[in-house]
């Protein structure tokens, strides 16, 4: 049994981290942390987890986190703040995983400029493993320290990097234009996400080069197949609780099918338990097709009058694209099933 704890419980992807883990048959959550809400069940912070919500939450400073009571810990914590926690875990001798962005960058340089902040355990920053298993899963497995990837940058790198692998692209010309709900905001209060600025709305951010998963997302692709990628990245938020729709948008080296695009896809993907590729002619990929669940659902098709592919790439936010993916590297470094405790389907309604 793998005794977890959960360093920010209360918020959207810890709770999503305690209702999924709820279900892990390898897994005890032993401790999960809050600062707002401490002393509280998490049952009563989020009602609809029940019986999973029934864990009482504690103060960071009070929380046992000791390789006695903790093997691996889960980060679910604000841009920023897993700088001041991960290197003392590590180094009492337990395996961490961040969810948040702090130390998925090797050069403290890099997160600074895009984070806007500098980094405060420059040390460590280059320990991190990139957790992203369909492109990096043997040097998951062993890894003591994984940084999870972003929820845009999941979305977008597995829809791009069948492409780019196969050098159909021009890996200097890509167009990512992505759609996500609100969940992916956090849980803080915030004006532009209040129901009176997006209902019935689409607004997009961070535009021109700006958001900070632009350059991991470039980093993640740069990893995977060798080539200096550049992307054009387009952000929205959407009225919906949850989930992305990435459009992904290629210039072709090469006159290409449609059907070969995805037979190209399948092939890449054929043994990932957590991307589906749905093949031509079936209908394209929605948020309901994937809010949920662990999956990444993927279509492809090509534009022969401007010489483009399209790629259509869905997931969950806050399940593929967070809590989900991480419990996947929990398996990883654990040496467990890497689908164990993870849903098999999405939400039927």
């Amino acid at each position: 049994m793998v005794k977890v704890g959960i360093v920010g419980a209360s918020g959207f992807t810890g709770a999503e981290l305690v209702r999924l883990l709820a279900n892990h048959p390898q897994v005890e959550i032993t401790v999960a942390t809050s600062e707002i809400f401490a002393g509280k069940k998490l049952s009563g912070v989020y009602p609809g987890l029940g019986r999973a919500g029934n864990i009482t939450l504690t103060p960071l400073a009070q929380a046992a986190l000791s390789p006695n009571a903790v093997d691996v810990v889960l980060l679910a914590l604000p841009h920023g703040e897993s700088q001041s926690v991960a290197p003392s875990l590590l180094r009492a001798g337990m395996k961490v995983i961040d969810l948040s962005g702090d130390f998925r960058f090797h050069d403290p340089a890099v997160y600074a400029k895009w984070y806007g902040r500098e980094h405060t355990a420059k040390d460590y920053a280059d320990q991190a493993v990139y957790g992203m298993p369909e492109l990096f899963r043997e040097k998951i497995k062993p890894a003591r320290f994984v940084a999870n990837p972003g929820c845009f940058v999941t979305s977008a790198v597995l829809g791009a990097y069948p492409l780019l692998q196969a050098k159909l692209v021009e890996p200097q010309a890509l167009i990512v234009d992505a759609k996500s709900g609100l969940s992916g905001a956090g849980r803080k209060a915030k004006l532009e996400t209040m129901f009176t600025s997006v209902s019935e709305n689409v607004v997009p951010y961070k535009l021109a080069g700006t958001h900070q998963h632009t350059p991991e997302m470039e980093m993640a692709l740069a990893q995977a197949t060798g080539q200096n990628v550049v992307i054009t990245f387009t952000p929205q938020l959407v009225p919906a609780r949850r989930g992305i729709l990435s459009m992904i948008y290629g210039r072709l080296t090469k006159k290409i099918s449609a059907a070969e695009v995805t037979a190209l896809y399948q092939t890449t993907y054929a043994q990932e338990p957590f991307v589906r590729v749905q093949g031509t002619g079936a209908a394209w990929p929605d948020l309901a097709g994937a809010v949920g669940s662990n999956d990444c659902v993927l279509a492809a098709t090509v534009d022969e009058r401007t010489n483009t592919v399209l790629v259509v790439s869905v997931l969950d936010n806050l399940i593929k694209g967070a809590a989900g993916q991480a419990i996947q590297n929990l398996n990883l470094i654990s040496g467990l099933d890497e689908t164990m405790g993870l849903p098999q389907s999405g939400f039927a309604i």
